[in-house]
């Protein structure tokens, strides 16, 4: 169902793939950006960008549960981080690879932003994801 592809002739990824194939008539979701709010609209993790990541990881996996995917379907990601310190957007970085998104290897890209949309909001995650038939698993 999803072919994930590292050219030969590129400098190979650490852990995350150049591109991303699914073949046409599989259904495919576009999620909204996952933020560090917890289900009464909460910042969590103020002034922590790695908390934050983990809090958005959390609820990118409850956005992907919904609609009956999983971070294994994940096809292609966008990582916001208000920061130009490498460090910081490598830390933010850590946490999306131990949560498992990096196993698939999906395709990513990870940014340092000036500011995103919530007050306080240090961190971001887009996704587009394969959304599998009935009982099959990743």
């Amino acid at each position: 169902m999803i072919r994930r592809v590292t050219s030969p002739t590129l400098f190979p990824p650490p852990t995350y793939s150049h591109a991303s194939v699914v073949e046409a008539g599989t259904k495919l979701a576009f999620l909204a950006g996952s933020v560090p709010l917890d289900a009464d609209g909460n910042l969590v993790g103020e002034g922590d960008p790695v908390r934050q990541a983990a809090q958005v990881i959390a609820n990118l996996e409850e956005q992907l549960r919904a609609i009956g995917s999983d971070l294994a379907h994940v096809l292609s990601t966008d990582v916001y981080v208000v920061s130009s310190e490498t460090a910081v957007l490598s830390a933010v970085w850590e946490v999306v690879e131990a949560s498992g998104l990096s196993a698939g290897p999906h395709s990513s890209t990870l940014l340092g932003v000036a500011c995103l949309g919530y007050p306080g909001q240090l961190v971001e995650i887009t996704a587009t994801a394969v959304v599998p038939e009935e009982g099959v698993q990743g």
